[in-house]
């Protein structure tokens, strides 16, 4: 129920931000569940048979199948909406088959890049995080996600390497948007921004629409080598991996629960996320940075814990 979870917290910020837009918002999933009764007069539910579309990120390839309007917006479910979307669809639109994100012509990302280009004969491929896509579904798209599937059944062949296990779809849709000549939107921050690269919350208010994340310079135990130093102001924060444990996402993801499901004010659900979930998130999080030399002195380094989504 872990991604049930985070697809509601994606869902209420969705719904808080574009409740009076023309877009409509889909939850995909062959998990059994039922909407809240707030949500459901504005979220539509599609079941999926179980293991259909493949396991891991294999979904992910089949989303000209699944693209439910003439432009598509995929979002992971792990990310949140802190403000309208009616500009980030016209960042995209005419655009086939779309991602945020930069060219690639050499480096390592899950595979060797100088390689892929040479194979495929092009310069350079679209690097990108896959926690948004997006589509107009046509024969363009038709053909995109289709040589995507054949790579994919073929991922080991490519020497790619396999992500928690599985085929990883970003480069997987990197080679098929190449060999069709489709490009990412520039990667300027304002869309979609994940965790893993800019790791310092700067702040994250859900209710204000304010999403600031950076990358500190090098030297910073935070900094992520090959993302530019700067902050930035994403309408979908990504939380990949573990960031939705981090108490900004739990406090956040309250807040928009006590005020769209048990429709409390907005400032109750601020003050009950702040002293439940943020102070004490802070209190942890800050004890742990004073304390952590002195256990590991102790006791050494523990165990890394598993991770709930592999």
């Amino acid at each position: 129920m872990l991604y049930v979870e985070m697809a509601l917290v994606l869902a209420r910020s969705f719904l808080f931000w574009n409740r009076d837009s023309d877009i409509d918002f889909y939850i995909f999933t062959d998990i059994e569940f039922t909407l809240p009764n707030e949500l459901q007069p504005y979220i539509k539910v599609r079941r999926v048979p179980f293991g259909q579309l493949g396991k891991g990120f294999s979904p992910k390839l089949h989303l000209d199948r699944l693209a439910p309007a003439p432009k598509t917006l995929f979002i992971d479910s792990d990310c949140m909406v802190v403000g309208p979307l009616a500009g980030v669809f016209d960042r995209f639109a005419g655009r086939a088959v779309s991602v945020v994100g930069e060219k690639r012509s050499k480096g390592l990302w899950f595979g060797d890049v100088a390689k892929i280009c040479a194979r495929i004969g092009v310069p350079a491929i679209n690097g990108f995080n896959g926690g948004v896509y997006y589509l107009e579904p046509g024969q363009t798209a038709a053909a995109v996600y289709e040589r995507a599937r054949e790579i994919e059944k073929d991922y080991d062949g490519w020497q790619l390497v396999r992500l928690r296990g599985h085929p990883n779809d970003e480069l997987v849709m990197a080679i098929a948007m190449a060999e069709a000549g489709l490009h990412a939107v520039h990667d300027d921050g304002s869309i979609m921004a994940p965790l893993n690269c800019y790791s310092v919350f700067v702040a994250l208010d859900v209710f204000a629409g304010r999403c600031v994340l950076g990358n500190p310079p090098p030297g910073h135990k935070l900094h992520s080598p090959g993302t530019a130093v700067r902050n930035v102001e994403p309408k979908i924060p990504h939380f990949v991996g573990s960031y939705n444990a981090h108490w900004r996402y739990r406090a956040e993801a309250l807040k928009l629960k006590l005020h769209l499901d048990s429709g409390l004010p907005r400032w109750i659900a601020r003050l009950i996320a702040l002293w439940t979930v943020a102070v004490p998130g802070w209190i942890e999080e800050t004890g742990k940075e004073v304390l952590r030399p002195a256990y590991r002195a102790v006791f050494g380094f523990r165990p890394v814990k598993a991770d709930p989504r592999v």
